[in-house]
């Protein structure tokens, strides 16, 4: 991998992601073998550094009508396929799904079973848009997010705490 390498009148050997590039700040004596270590030590946080600054974000250059109209087609498509492969898995009936251009929420589950997403879900990692069906499917079950609900999505998704912070991103 390459990266960039800052060296200064420091005491301790640091790593940054900006602009999807990494840079590493080290102490004027470090050698090379030891920076190339550190990287290779931590190379899961640099990755997923990476991928965070790769989503999309809709502040930094808003999407065209073609995107638009191409994420809902995606979203429609991944949502759907998703969400009857976690049904199946968590042995429930669900009722529609609808793909919405909600903004402040990236799902919904009414008390018919009928689920909305936004389409917007699609801008962020995998993981987070299957915690998002798997917590929309819960409601199903339990239309609250009260300790039982939390049981459920644990129950299919341990790892649900994590994923969820992807989202908050």
């Amino acid at each position: 991998m390459d990266y960039e390498i800052i060296r200064s009148s420091r005491r301790t050997v640091s790593l940054s992601v900006k602009d999807g590039r990494l840079t590493v700040r080290a102490p004027y004596g470090t050698s090379q073998a030891r920076l190339s270590e550190i990287v290779r030590s931590h190379m899961n946080w640099i990755e997923k550094q990476l991928s965070r600054q790769s989503i999309p974000r809709l502040k930094d250059k808003p999407l065209s009508d073609d995107e638009i109209k191409e994420l809902k087609r995606k979203a429609r498509k991944i949502l759907t396929e998703k969400t009857q492969y976690y049904a199946d898995i968590m042995g429930i009936k669900h009722g529609r799904i609808t793909i919405t251009g909600a903004k402040t929420r990236f799902g919904s589950c009414s008390s018919n079973g009928n689920i909305s997403y936004s389409y917007l879900l699609l801008l962020y990692p995998e993981e987070a848009v299957d915690y998002v069906v798997v917590h929309e499917l819960s409601h199903i079950m339990e239309m609250n997010h009260s300790r039982a609900f939390y049981n459920i999505v644990a129950s299919v998704m341990p790892d649900y705490k994590e994923r969820r912070k992807l989202l908050k991103q």
